[in-house]
């Protein structure tokens, strides 16, 4: 909803805002694009008698400021249906769906397009570095979206993705999430079968090849063409050279700065995309070559008495699992300490306790902030001993991972929330020598803030 307010302040509206709890980067966004943001949702925001209402799907009935709207018979619309009628509608939509890697595959498509002089506008769901926000009008004929399987608004309980029309369609991967809105994996596959029903003849579904969910939703129908990228795709990429391929044609070798398998196949997924608008591939691995990564995807927030603190999105199982995996192939000799808030509403409500330990097994040592839970944690990482600790206390998680770290750790923090702002309190209490006497190896240092692939 902060990308849509910035879109339609860009396009010639006067926008104003409300939320709860508004935090970096997406507040700093906002007051660049002189968007007011009210605190709350009190009714007395009638007063300001706008021509609409736009609604996002974080507020439901009940709501004091709905309430009113409706009440007084307000004209009101979903962000997602705005943003088709006012932003999208006659462009060519590039939409990157799937649970995990839209934000950094959509960053990455945006970037190739820029690249290629075709100014994009674009929607992502994080701040790219190469743009330094997180949407854009553009003054081309492409937008590239990142495209949410979330419900729309409490009136419409379709997928936003639904609204945007696609012509480009990426589907990363598909599994379970979202376990306040869907019942199981099926209720998500059918909401995507419904995405490949409003696509043309003449889109461009760019699907994993090896997401058996993918290719089940494939196999109920499809009506455009399809290319699939991954280990047995039409498009490939090497495990050691990384050339990229489509079939027999090879085109050249992808230099990517971030670490990952999981950021190579977006790199690929975003390739074969903007092949189909006319992207020559080599000029799409020039541009990759140069992408700069996104806000808070392994983004590194500083090192303090040689310990480094990276913040990552992470909020789900497997999404855990690949950030260690990155980090661990980017510092092999490093020992990797994985800090997460299990936050997200599919996390909160424990639908996914039983992989969750396997997730993090990969890290030396696990912190969990267990603040607001209402299963145990403690229970659902019991397999990993004591490398893992659970705390309900922030000042306790902090003393605790302050305690535990030593120079040459790469102290990995993942949430899809501000986290009390961990990343900033660690750096400050690592450079403080007296909290430092009890780490090995440990060394006071000036806390700095440079971004860098993880």
């Amino acid at each position: 909803m902060g990308g849509l307010a910035q879109l339609a302040q860009a396009a010639g509206h006067v926008v104003s805002g409300c939320d709860v709890n508004v935090y970096p980067p997406m507040s700093d966004q906002l007051a660049a694009a002189n968007v007011r943001v009210i605190e709350g949702y009190d009714a007395d925001q009638l007063s300001i008698a706008p021509d609409v209402w736009v609604i996002g799907n974080v507020v439901t009935r009940g709501n004091a400021l709905i309430e009113a709207i409706l009440d007084r018979g307000d004209a009101y619309v979903s962000g997602p249906q705005w943003l088709a009628d006012n932003i999208l509608h006659g462009r060519h939509v590039l939409a990157v769906a799937g649970t995990h890697g839209k934000t950094t595959t959509s960053a990455m498509l945006a970037k190739i397009l820029q690249h290629a002089g075709l100014d994009p506008g674009f929607l992502i769901g994080g701040v790219p570095d190469d743009f330094g926000r997180s949407a854009r009008l553009g003054a081309g004929r492409h937008f590239v979206i990142e495209a949410d399987e979330y419900d729309t608004a409490f009136f419409d309980k379709r997928s936003k993705f639904l609204h945007y029309r696609a012509r480009t369609l990426i589907l990363n991967n598909l599994e379970f999430d979202h376990a306040d809105i869907f019942a199981d994996l099926a209720a998500i596959e059918a909401q995507f079968h419904h995405l490949i029903r409003t696509l043309p003849a003449s889109a461009r579904i760019v699907a994993n090849a090896g997401d058996e969910a993918i290719g089940r939703v494939l196999q109920r129908g499809c009506w455009s063409e399809v290319e699939t990228f991954g280990e047995i795709g039409d498009w490939r990429i090497g495990h050691e050279t990384f050339d990229v391929s489509r079939g027999e044609e090879r085109f050249g070798t992808l230099h990517l700065a971030l670490a990952g398998h999981h950021n190579r196949m977006n790199a690929l997924a975003a390739i074969a995309a903007a092949d189909h608008v006319g992207v020559p591939v080599t000029n799409a691995l020039n541009a990759l070559a140069e992408f700069r990564g996104v806000k808070r995807r392994l983004e590194v927030r500083g090192t303090s008495g040689g310990v480094t603190v990276i913040d990552d999105f992470a909020h789900h199982p497997t999404a855990f699992e690949m950030t260690i995996s990155a980090v661990r192939a980017s510092h092999p000799q490093s020992r990797i300490v994985a800090v997460f808030e299990p936050r997200s509403n599919t996390m909160k409500r424990g639908a996914m306790n039983a992989r969750l330990a396997d997730s993090l097994s990969g890290a030396d040592r696990v912190f969990c902030f267990s603040a607001g839970l209402n299963w145990n944690a403690g229970k659902a990482l019991a397999s990993l001993g004591a490398r893992a600790t659970v705390h309900d206390d922030f000042d306790a998680l902090v003393e605790a991972i302050v305690t535990y770290a030593r120079a040459g750790d790469q102290i990995v923090v993942m949430s899809n929330g501000g986290f009390g702002g961990i990343h900033a309190t660690l750096l400050e209490k690592l450079a403080d020598p007296a909290a430092g006497s009890t780490r090995p190896g440990a060394s006071a240092g000036r806390a700095h803030s440079t971004r860098s692939a993880a």
